[in-house]
């Protein structure tokens, strides 16, 4: 293949002199910056080291780094080069971060595709990002292969070959980049696809800075991340959560990672008993999960910190984790549009339960008055509003929507769509979700209050609150619990939770409403989907009168 002029070791496209896929110039000066390297310098300065635990191997640095430099090469051989976006369908196996940085080494933009997903869905995010290729894994090709066929999508697979090139192949017998593809630290690194709860989903695109920003400022703090760290990535990576705080970090800091490609409680356990894990990364769902395991005579890890975001860990729950596994549980909060670390309960400060600490260096955080669109106006300190932030972290914007983006980013500042408060000391307490909040009868229920409250009653597991309507008051306050084992689900446990509750909070937020169910619907993060709940429970009726 002929090279690129001015970039040594990158080769171009066939047909396309100089240009590896796409027409699109490569940068041959000015400032550079790929995420690329963040596998790539710690390759170079651990080549040794272990860095992955995966599908019963062990790879190290040096040889995963090669990896990606062959899937960069083989997918120049297929044409796609800087500025082309590669979607990726892939689990939580060794495949994933192979595939990721070799198409950031090729200079190329990665959509991660959500592995739940469906082909309907899946074609929808393949069309509206202008996919180049699709790289799926053998066991979704029954959603991913007709996705593909239906966006006109060119289909790589990790299967073996067969009617679609398989990518494994291709890499394996191509010679890998002498180095990554150089890019501007303003081009887009990543396309994330919201989870589309209010409409269509959105391409969030965060830029090559906006992601080594974030990974290297959580790398030395909250997270601390060490090369003797060994983390257990039990958050799916082709969500920002498990991608950015898990995989980038992890790999930025020198540390191992070790793999699960689906979450089970007592297999985490086992894992990280084995392969002696100090950091676990998880959603409370996780944590309520771990902890039943434990219960149930599961292994305990001899873990030395642990990280919660996706949503609030009630304080109960906060509390047994760290009892049980005898380490400091840190809570944090972050969105897909800021990259996406915001704010965490950093380790060497006072940690305040129920908050979710100061901001991360190099990020802002305000409370703004709710409804105000075209402007921001700050509110003080110990007052209740929608955060807003700005710094490094801020995306780029919504692919090809550019009134959603002025819509979310006003001033330079990002509208969460959360609700919050900063105290005096400048910590953030997250309240809830904006469209989340209950209005009954004119005052405002936050649901994350009450499902703190709740997950101190003894008989509740798991707890979700969420607005019904009422003729009357416009919402009521229905809660719905998966009781614990041994507590039945009956008539009787839902009057005895309405009382516990009504004399422990406002006489307006207690749930008059309670319905009990086997689990809480996830999303892919494991955020509890309270939408479906409202939905489902839209006509329940109460079970004691007011």
């Amino acid at each position: 293949m002929p090279g690129v002029p001015g970039v040594p070791g990158v080769p171009g496209v066939p047909g396309v002199p100089g240009v590896p896929g796409g027409g699109r110039p490569v940068m041959t000066g000015g400032a550079t910056l790929s995420a690329a390297h963040v596998l790539g310098e710690s390759a170079r300065q651990w080549p040794d080291a272990v860095a992955l635990v995966a599908d019963g191997t062990r790879l190290s640095y040096g040889a995963l780094w090669q990896d990606a430099l062959r899937h960069a090469a083989a997918l120049h051989g297929q044409g796609i080069g800087p500025g082309d976006r590669v979607a990726l369908l892939l689990s939580n196996t060794a495949r994933f971060p192979k595939a990721y940085y070799g198409v950031l080494a090729a200079g190329a933009t990665v959509v991660p595709v959500n592995a739940l997903l469906r082909t309907a869905e899946i074609t929808y995010i393949l069309r509206h990002s202008g996919a180049r290729a699709l790289l799926c894994e053998g066991s979704l090709l029954p959603e991913g292969e007709p996705a593909a066929r239906a966006a006109g999508v060119p289909l790589l697979t990790t299967a073996s070959p067969g009617r679609s090139p398989s990518l494994d192949e291709l890499a394996a017998h191509s010679t890998p980049l002498d180095a990554a593809v150089p890019r501007a630290p303003g081009d887009i690194a990543v396309v994330l696809y919201t989870s589309g709860t209010t409409g269509r989903p959105k391409g969030v695109m965060i830029s090559h800075l906006n992601l080594v920003l974030n990974i290297d400022t959580t790398m030395l703090a909250p997270f601390a991340m060490r090369p003797d760290d060994v983390v257990l990535g039990c958050l799916p990576l082709f969500h920002t959560f498990g991608q950015v705080c898990v995989m980038g970090t992890g790999l930025r800091a020198g540390a191992r990672l070790v793999l699960m490609p689906r979450f089970d409680a007592h297999a985490a356990l086992d894992l990280m008993t084995a392969e002696r894990c100090t950091v676990l990364m998880g959603v409370p769902t996780m944590y309520v999960a771990l902890l039943q395991a434990v219960r149930d005579g599961g292994r305990r890890p001899a873990l030395d910190r642990a990280y919660c975001g996706g949503s609030a860990l009630p304080a109960r729950v906060l509390e047994d984790f760290e009892a049980v596994f005898g380490c400091p549980v840190h809570e944090g909060y972050g969105l897909t549009e800021a990259s996406p670390c915001v704010a965490y309960n950093h380790p060497g400060r006072p940690r305040v339960p129920g908050t979710v600490g100061h901001p991360i260096r190099g990020v802002e955080v305000r409370i703004a008055r709710p409804g105000t669109a075209e402007r921001i106006e700050a509110l003080a300190a110990g007052e209740t509003g929608e955060i807003v932030v700005r710094g490094h972290n801020v995306m780029a914007g919504y692919l090809d929507d550019p009134a959603a983006t002025r819509a979310a980013v006003v001033d330079g500042w990002l509208r969460t769509g959360d609700l919050g408060v900063l105290d005096e000391d400048g910590r953030l307490t997250v309240v809830d979700r904006t469209k989340d909040t209950i209005v009954r009868g004119g005052y405002n229920v936050y649901p994350r209050e009450v499902e703190d409250l709740l997950a101190a009653h003894p008989a509740v597991a798991q707890s979700a609150v969420v607005g019904v309507p009422d003729p009357r008051l416009g919402q009521e306050v229905c809660a719905v619990v998966v009781p614990r084992p041994g507590s039945a689900p009956d008539g009787r446990l839902a009057a005895d939770i309405i009382a516990w509750s009504r004399q422990r909070i406002a006489a307006y937020k207690y749930p008059r409403r309670v319905e009990f169910v086997t689990a809480l619907p996830l999303g892919p993060s494991g955020k509890v989907l309270r939408r479906l709940l409202a939905e489902e429970f839209a006509g329940a009726q109460p079970v004691t009168d007011a």
